[in-house]
């Protein structure tokens, strides 16, 4: 069945790429049933018979951005505190029980929301709703629990931000970037914040955003909706609704008038240069153009970055720009890390010939037409499974504040023509909007001091 499912996808891809930059067809709808129960837990389901096989998606409507001062990456923090057991379940027996039926699962946080997902045989819809259920309703935030786990994150940040070479550029970004809105620190949060937590304050923040109106529940595979409807009412309908007010990030970053630039010297083997535009939040009406810009710039040895860059001039080892979409206004980056003997300037040059270009010429219809392929490729082959699909529903409902936007995003990326990425272009793409943060070797510097 998924290797028809797969000739279905390519002869779609076919026909548009046969057809020009106007499709002849368009996938089918993703058809889903939405409920809300009486505590206000949103439950979105899509009945997929292909296999017998379920995934169950619940996001958090909590991410990064939720976190106040000085309590930083208690979201990602949960994201391990949720697998430490329940009223009925034991330590790490969710993730046990799952592996013993044949299913895997996991989670992940971002700045805006937190998903815990698994994939099972779909005879054990009942038993995956009930462990859901189970630590939603009674996690055991012990001050056991909250010291082990953070012990594990401060360790995380350690080996992904802390030690590798450019693991804080991001960082240092984002602290720079953003002067009041909280995107302006990172999902792991600070070690001194991780420090300072309490079990106090972390049950506080449980007991405010993981409850059923803050959560939604997407089951996508092989069930019947009456039969689960009726186990997600047995099991989730009792939790009662969060007590607390839900607080929502209302501040907005105040827009830029002038270009901001920082330098920093870091523990790197090679000179960066990264550029942060400011774009909108995901789901604007530019940001389907600003995805196609993306692939433009950097999707593949023949994107326009990678192709000066890597390629003809040979300045720099790596080059990207990509726009970070999430639910409020983020960054666009473009960014390449030096070869030895080039400075960051020259790539500066290079990225900002190229952002004009995309200001003063028209894309090329065949080009355009490569970078709608590569996006619809993707999406079509992502919802061959039902993890895809569940991730595509979650994130049309709880980012994109509608569901039914799961069904016209191909449509929306197909009908943005060589005028709209200019027009885009002209509008995020200049020097008063932006900030530009160049990396320097700190051994460089070191060396002067010794002389």
């Amino acid at each position: 069945m998924r290797g028809r499912r797969l000739i279905a996808v390519a002869l779609l891809l076919i026909l548009w790429t046969s057809a020009g930059a106007e499709p002849q067809v368009a996938p089918p709808p993703l058809s889903f049933h939405v409920t809300t129960l009486e505590n206000g837990l949103r439950v979105i389901l899509h009945e997929d018979h292909s296999a017998p096989v379920i995934n169950l998606q619940v996001w958090y409507h909590v991410g990064a951005k939720d976190e106040r001062p000085g309590r930083t990456g208690f979201a990602h923090l949960f994201e391990h505190l949720m697998f430490k057991g329940s009223k009925n379940v034991g330590p790490e027996e969710h993730s046990e029980l799952i592996k013993s039926i044949g299913g895997v699962d996991n989670a992940y946080t971002t700045e805006d929301v937190t998903v815990y997902w698994q994939t099972f045989p779909s005879n054990y819809l009942e038993t995956v709703l009930w462990l859901e259920a189970d630590r939603m309703a009674s996690l055991a935030i012990t001050e056991e629990n909250f010291r082990s786990e953070r012990e594990v994150v401060k360790e995380e940040r350690r080996m992904r931000i802390e030690n590798p070479p450019y693991g804080r550029v991001i960082e240092v970004l984002y602290a720079n970037a953003f002067e009041v809105h909280p995107y302006k620190h990172i999902v792991i949060g600070s070690m001194d914040d991780l420090n300072a937590a309490t079990v106090e304050d972390v049950r506080e923040f449980f007991e405010t955003y993981y409850v059923p109106n803050n959560a939604t529940l997407v089951i996508v595979g092989d069930f019947d909706t009456r039969q689960a409807l009726a186990w997600v009412e047995k099991y989730f309908g009792n939790i009662p609704r969060g007590k607390r007010p839900i607080p929502r990030v209302t501040v907005k970053e105040p827009p830029k008038t002038r270009e901001k630039r920082v330098t920093e010297r870091m523990n790197v083997p090679l000179p960066a240069f990264l550029a942060g535009y400011y774009i909108p939040e995901d789901g604007h009406p530019d940001a389907d153009a600003l995805q196609l810009i993306s692939r433009i710039l950097s999707a593949g040895q023949s994107s326009r970055l990678y192709r000066r860059l890597v390629y003809e001039l040979r300045i720099a080892a790596a080059a990207f720009g990509a726009g970070n979409f999430t639910e409020h206004p983020n960054l666009f980056f473009a960014a390449a890390i030096l070869n030895p003997g080039h400075a960051p300037e020259e790539a500066e040059k290079v990225i900002v010939e190229e952002l004009e270009r995309l200001k003063t010429e028209p894309v090329p219809a065949r080009e355009l037409e490569k970078a709608k392929n590569q996006l619809v490729a993707e999406l079509l082959f992502a919802r061959q499974s039902n993890q895809g699909k569940a991730s595509a529903l979650g994130r049309a409902a709880v980012l994109l504040k509608d569901p039914a936007r799961v069904n016209t995003e191909v449509q929306r990326l197909l009908a943005v023509t060589p005028e709209e990425i200019q027009r885009v272009a002209r509008r995020y793409f200049t020097e008063t909007n932006r900030i530009v943060l160049t990396i320097l070797p700190q051994h460089a510097e070191e060396k002067r001091a010794a002389r």
